[in-house]
């Protein structure tokens, strides 16, 4: 069964930071992928660009509306995902615990509904 895990977090806790604490960050990050590849369950992730380069799209009545920034005006924000491919919601309660990103912010568990396609 394929999992995503969506990371949020408050982005203004990364204003301040400097490229050394940005390699870190990749660092960590780059640790929980490698140790997800070696558990054989990696499946793709990605970083996205900050909230502020968003734009939302919806279509109503036959009419397109295209708005810059997110859908949802809230404080954390989307900032990236994981997908891994596990046995069971244990299993990938188990993984999102070691997200660095549940350190900091929330990581946001969901079953593909797709199958295992």
């Amino acid at each position: 069964m394929k999992y995503t895990f969506l990371l949020y977090s408050d982005p203004t806790g990364f204003a301040g930071l400097t490229e050394e604490d940005w390699a870190r960050e990749k660092e960590v990050y780059g640790a929980y992928i490698g140790a997800l590849k070696a558990a054989g369950i990696f499946v793709s992730t990605d970083w996205l660009q900050p909230v502020a380069t968003a734009t939302t799209l919806s279509t109503r009545d036959g009419k397109t509306r295209i708005e810059d920034g997110p859908f949802a005006e809230t404080v954390e924000t989307l900032g990236g995902y994981f997908v891994v491919d596990l046995p069971d919601l244990d299993a990938a309660i188990a993984w999102a615990e070691k997200c660095p990103a549940a350190q900091y912010g929330k990581v946001e568990i969901r079953a593909t509904a797709m199958g295992d396609g």
